[in-house]
């Protein structure tokens, strides 16, 4: 795919002021996701903050291609914004990826202490000088991530041959196999037919997700497992954002932080109602879950790529 570029003239250098920049921004969720209202904030606030000179421009549902196919195109420069999360990020910076390791953070506020700690900071650096991505902010917290499966999950033992949707990224891959499931990399939009089709046995996923892809048509159990808090990532071309006018990146930067902490917390208040929503569509809620087998179990992924020391030093710079 070809990205368009940019109205007006950008380059390395200070932008004139009759200079304009346009963003498209591509996500995978569906339009009635509260993800989509939040970027769509953003977009009007950093409008308004610029008078008009920086336009976002927001496609719901991977209008714009799949996520790994647009993080290419970023890193190459053009002026396109994807919301993703540190697990593929990992496959630039490979400590990153503890951020969406199982059971690393364990709260929105944890979260969002996150973007001041050294070595997280080192990273980000890391992904716009060496691999083209600016991380512009990761204010957005999705919620916890449970197993949605046909049958109830209590213990790792109860995912043994379990064949479980993740995203095609190493720390998911090796979450998922060390929690006791068989991992299936899958586009998000092809969870439904895949499930329909028998391709796999579940997902793990966030309630709001459920809701949305009316997948609870096709599973009947949410297990509480809430082994990730899903933290996300809106990444742009760290070429494209140099060749912003200083106020301009502030405002992407500013606005994307406020708008996600804000999302989050709808997002936290429309969880609660999802939830609510697949016991009405007749989805069983499995609460009794063991939970610390399943953290002891998570441990082995960040043994197998290596990540333990990265995990252990910044939850000594968080006082974990």
């Amino acid at each position: 795919m070809t990205a368009c570029a940019a109205t007006g003239l950008a380059f390395a250098g200070p932008a004139a002021a009759q200079d304009t920049f346009t963003l498209r921004f591509n996500h995978v969720l569906g339009p009635g996701e509260p993800f989509h209202e939040g970027f769509l904030k953003w977009a009007e606030r950093v409008g308004e903050r610029t008078n008009g000179g920086l336009k976002m421009e927001v496609f719901h549902s991977a209008q714009l291609g799949v996520e790994e196919d647009i993080i290419e195109q970023i890193r190459q420069g053009a002026n396109i914004g994807q919301n993703t999360d540190s697990a593929r990020l990992g496959n630039y910076v490979p400590g990153i990826a503890i951020i969406n390791g199982p059971y690393f953070v364990d709260s929105m506020e944890q979260a969002f202490e996150l973007a001041e700690l050294p070595t997280i900071q080192k990273w980000q650096q890391e992904l716009a000088d060496e691999h083209g991505l600016k991380v512009v902010c990761f204010d957005w917290v999705q919620g916890f991530r449970n197993f949605y499966t046909n049958k109830p999950i209590r213990s790792p033992e109860d995912l043994a041959g379990q064949r479980i949707r993740t995203p095609p990224a190493p720390i998911w891959q090796e979450s998922i196999r060390a929690l006791g499931a068989e991992p299936v990399a899958m586009a998000f939009g092809d969870v439904y037919p895949g499930l329909q089709q028998k391709a796999i046995d579940g997902a793990e996923l966030v309630y709001p997700n459920i809701t949305a892809g009316k997948l609870y048509e096709v599973l009947d159990h949410a297990s509480e497992t809430k082994h990730i808090l899903l933290v996300n990532f809106q990444v742009v071309s760290s070429q494209w954002f140099n060749g912003l006018p200083e106020d301009y990146q502030t405002a992407l930067v500013e606005e994307c932080r406020a708008a996600g902490q804000e999302t989050s917390a709808v997002i936290a208040e429309a969880t609660e109602k999802a939830k609510q929503e697949v016991i009405a569509n007749g989805m069983q809620v499995v609460e009794d879950v063991d939970l610390d087998a399943f953290r002891e179990a998570g441990n082995a992924a960040y043994e197998k790529l290596g990540l333990t020391e990265a995990v252990e030093q910044v939850r000594a710079e968080m006082n974990r």
